[in-house]
């Protein structure tokens, strides 16, 4: 398993380095929790090794078979055990007519910190900082700040199962009253599953999660745009560059990508699969000018757009006369292209503000707590993308 640097900080530099790619300036509580005790206690759902327990491990029941059992969320559950409002009085029955025939009890220790209200958040960030993680994450620290809660924050450059698990358990120990996960990895949401956490969770997550509360983008709805921008200038041969196979948020721009070509009646080929970074975009470009078969490229970001663009350079091609290039993201750089780059803008201010939106939700009334990934990015066009010669 991969190393990976955590910290869950607090004080002046509450969200760690800033070279690890995480907005300062968030306000938290509580004290530096990075070097704490193993030997001590632990979030609900850790058995006496401080390992987190999977739904129904050794045969003893946990938050999660409740939920299943009642048909809801580990977190309506989390709020029924905790005597928390926001659950309706047949729902409350339910649940605890299904703790009772299953016999669960919950840990003293987390029950006991749930029930006292800290005022606190915690924001979990997995993965590269990218520009727009952490631009989410200053969004989402300003908004709580303004609604008057501290974030207390771990950070992990890469995703770590069993240091999320600690992260999560880390804030638990902090009493905060909800957990915020960004990360487009699936194995993130994974690990949340099995996390008895007894506090809500908010995830950004493009795919669809039963029992998560998610806060996404329409990616898949911004890849169409990208996608019909290229067939309305003429295009019908239209290449892709798509992000990790782990991503979501790749998965769905490859999906909107081929719904948009179908429509057409045109040629879907398999994408070229990069990392996210510009040197993979610039491998990808070798590869797609080797082929010499596409008229027009839809590229997951902007960064691999960036590498691409530079292997158009080195080949002479010329873009968009040769071969029009259309990215996604919009970072404050791909104005600054050459030439200037067509994208899909997305506004990371706004979605860090919808995810302390959701969470605000969540804590006052989980049962109605809506999810909020209907926001559209926008088509920018710029000077790379144009119709096709002859």
């Amino acid at each position: 398993m991969s190393r990976a640097d955590a910290s869950a900080r607090v004080g002046d530099d509450p969200v760690g380095a800033s070279a690890a790619g995480v907005p300062t300036g968030a306000d938290v509580s509580g004290s530096d929790v990075s070097g704490s005790d193993a030997s001590g206690p632990h979030a609900s759902g850790s058995d006496a090794s401080g390992s987190p327990s999977a739904p129904g491990s050794a045969g003893v029941p946990t938050m999660f078979d409740v939920a299943r059992h009642a048909g809801v969320s580990h977190q309506t559950v989390s709020r029924v055990l905790n005597d928390l409002p926001g659950v309706a009085a047949a729902t409350r029955e339910r649940v605890r007519e299904s703790i009772a025939a299953l016999n669960y009890t919950p840990s003293p220790t987390a029950r006991a910190m749930a029930q006292r209200r800290s005022g606190s958040i915690g924001l979990i960030q997995a993965g590269r900082p990218d520009y727009g993680p952490s631009s989410a994450a200053l969004g989402f620290n300003e908004a709580a700040r303004e609604a008057g809660y501290a974030v207390s924050q771990a950070s992990m450059r890469t995703l770590d199962a069993d240091v999320l698990t600690q992260a999560v358990h880390r804030l638990v120990l902090q009493r905060v009253e909800a957990i915020v996960l960004i990360s487009g990895e699936r194995e993130g949401i994974d690990v949340l599953r099995g996390i008895d956490a007894g506090v809500p969770v908010v995830a950004v997550a493009s795919e669809p999660e039963p029992g998560l509360h998610r806060v996404s983008f329409e990616q898949a709805a911004g890849a169409r745009l990208a996608t019909e921008h290229l067939i309305g200038l003429g295009h019908r041969r239209i290449a892709h560059v798509a992000g990790p196979a782990d991503s979501m948020d790749a998965a769905e721009r490859r999906r909107g990508f081929a719904a948009a070509l179908e429509a057409h009646g045109l040629e879907v080929r398999d994408p070229i699969v990069g990392d996210w970074l510009a040197a993979s975009g610039h491998a990808a470009g070798r590869r797609l000018l080797a082929d010499r078969w596409a008229t027009a490229v839809f590229v997951g970001n902007d960064q691999m757009s960036l590498g691409l663009l530079h292997a158009c350079h080195e080949a002479g091609v010329a873009v968009p006369d040769e071969l029009s290039v259309v990215g996604f993201d919009d970072i404050p750089e791909a104005a600054f292209f050459t030439p200037p780059l067509t994208t899909v803008r997305q506004d990371f201010d706004s979605l860090g503000r919808d995810i302390m939106a959701t969470v605000a939700d969540v804590l006052r009334d989980e049962a109605a707590a809506p999810d909020r990934t209907s926001r559209v990015p926008e088509l920018v066009v710029r000077a790379s993308t144009a119709p096709p010669r002859g």
